[in-house]
C-alpha cells in the first residue's frame, strides 16, 4: 500500500507537542519523536486513513510497533510516514531548516500590483517594489516573495506578458544586488522568465496545476517549489468553499500535487507545502487547518504559511482594513511555529521577526 495514493491514504497527527530540552529528553527515552526533526517532539499520536490502527490514540511505542508490524505484514506504508514526519528537512532554497543554527524563515510579500488585496498599488512602479524589496531584507527577510498577478478573492488573471513586465526589472535587479527572491506566479511561461533571471523558487497558488507546462518547467531547473492548496480559482474561490473534512481534504489535495512533482522529477528535497490559507476556506476552515497543521508534515515536506493579513483575522477581530491586522498576523503565525511550520509568508517582516526572537528565546 502506498500511504500517500487513493483511500489506502493514511494521515498522523502528532500530539502531546513539547519542545526545547523536553524534546530532547521524550526522544532520548524513546517516548517521542522528533518532528520534523526539530526543535519540537511529539509523543502520542492519532492515525487516520484505510487500515489505520483500532487505538484511537497511540503513544510513540505502540506507533513504532505498529508501523513494524506492518513492515512484516508487507506494507511498508506506516513506517514511510513516520520517518517523512519525523526526518530533519533539508536546506530549501538556500535556507536551513533543521539542525544546529536552524531557525524559522520569513518570507516577505512584495506584490508589483495595483490591486492586490493589502498592498496593491503600494509598490506598483519597480523603482518603489526594489526599493520596498530591499526595505524587507533588511528588516529581516530571508527571501522576498515577487508577485505580478493579485490571487485576492475575486481577482480576475492577468496577461502574461504583463506579468512579466511587472516582475521581471525587479527580480533582475534584486538578485543583481544578493537580494534572494522567489515568483509567486501561476504561469509557466512567468516561472521560467523568473528562474532566468535568478529566482531562487517558484511560489505556486494552484500547486503547478493551472498551467500544463508548469511542472515541465519546474522539472527542468533546479529551482525549488511551494505547493498551494487552492479550492476553485481567485474569481471564485470563495463563493461557497465546501470541503468533506478539511484537515483531510487539504492533505489529500497537497499529496496528490506531491506525488504529480515527484512523477514529473521534481525530487521531495526541492518541494516545500502551503495549505492556502484564506483560498477557498471560511473563517471555520482556516481555523481547523491552522490548529491542526501538524498532520501536514507527514508529507515529508517544509510547512510554509501565508496568514499575513487575512480576511479571516479581520473576520475574528473586527478590523476590517488588512493594513491593521498586524498583531492578529503575528499571533497566527506563531501559532503555526508552534507546530513546527518552517516558513512564514508575511506583509510586517519586522514585527514578525521580533516575535520570532522571543518565541525562540522561550522555546
Amino acid at each position: 500500500m502506498d500511504s500517500r495514493t487513493g483511500e489506502s491514504r493514511l494521515r498522523l497527527m502528532p500530539l502531546g507537542l513539547v519542545s526545547g530540552a523536553e524534546a530532547i529528553a521524550v526522544c532520548g527515552s524513546g517516548d517521542g519523536l522528533a518532528l520534523a526533526g526539530g526543535p519540537f517532539a511529539f509523543t502520542h499520536a492519532r492515525i487516520t486513513g484505510a487500515d489505520k490502527p483500532t487505538e484511537h490514540t497511540l503513544t510513540i511505542a505502540s506507533l513504532l510497533r505498529w508501523a513494524t508490524q506492518a513492515t512484516r505484514d508487507g506494507d511498508a506504508g506506516p513506517a514511510e510516514l513516520v520517518a517523512r514526519i519525523s526526518q530533519p528537512r533539508a536546506d530549501f532554497a538556500g535556507m536551513a531548516l533543521s539542525g544546529a543554527g536552524a531557525r524559522p524563515r520569513i518570507m516577505g510579500v512584495c506584490n508589483v500590483t495595483p490591486d492586490s488585496f493589502s498592498d496593491g498599488g503600494d509598490h506598483a512602479a519597480p523603482e518603489q517594489a526594489i526599493a520596498f524589496a530591499k526595505q524587507l531584507a533588511g528588516a529581516g527577510a530571508d527571501i522576498i516573495d515577487i508577485g505580478g498577478e493579485s490571487t485576492r478573492p475575486g481577482a480576475l488573471p492577468v496577461a502574461e506578458e504583463n506579468e512579466i513586465d511587472r516582475v521581471l526589472p525587479v527580480i533582475e535587479s534584486l538578485v543583481g544586488q544578493g537580494v534572494p527572491v522567489s515568483i509567486d506566479t501561476r504561469r509557466a511561461r512567468v516561472m521560467r522568465a523568473a528562474i532566468d533571471a535568478g529566482a531562487a523558487l517558484v511560489n505556486d497558488v494552484s500547486g503547478l496545476s493551472d498551467d500544463p507546462d508548469a511542472l515541465a518547467v519546474v522539472a527542468a531547473s533546479n529551482a525549488p517549489v511551494v505547493l498551494m492548496h487552492m479550492q476553485g480559482q481567485p474569481e471564485n474561490m470563495q463563493d461557497d468553499p465546501s470541503y468533506m473534512d478539511v484537515l483531510s481534504d487539504v492533505y489529500d489535495g497537497l499529496a496528490a500535487r506531491v506525488d504529480a512533482c515527484l512523477n514529473a522529477g521534481i525530487a521531495l528535497e526541492r518541494i516545500a507545502i502551503d495549505p492556502g490559507f484564506g483560498f477557498g476556506k471560511t473563517v471555520a476552515h482556516n481555523l481547523e487547518l491552522l490548529t491542526g497543521l501538524a498532520q501536514f508534515h507527514g508529507l515529508g515536506c517544509p510547512i510554509m504559511v501565508g496568514l499575513s493579513r487575512k480576511s479571516f483575522i479581520g473576520a475574528l477581530t473586527g478590523e476590517e482594513n488588512p493594513k491593521q491586522r498586524v498583531t492578529g498576523s503575528v499571533v497566527a503565525a506563531i501559532k503555526a511555529l508552534d507546530q513546527g511550520a518552517q516558513i512564514a509568508r508575511v506583509h510586517d517582516v519586522a514585527e514578525t521577526r521580533q516575535a520570532i526572537d522571543v518565541w525562540r528565546a522561550a522555546l
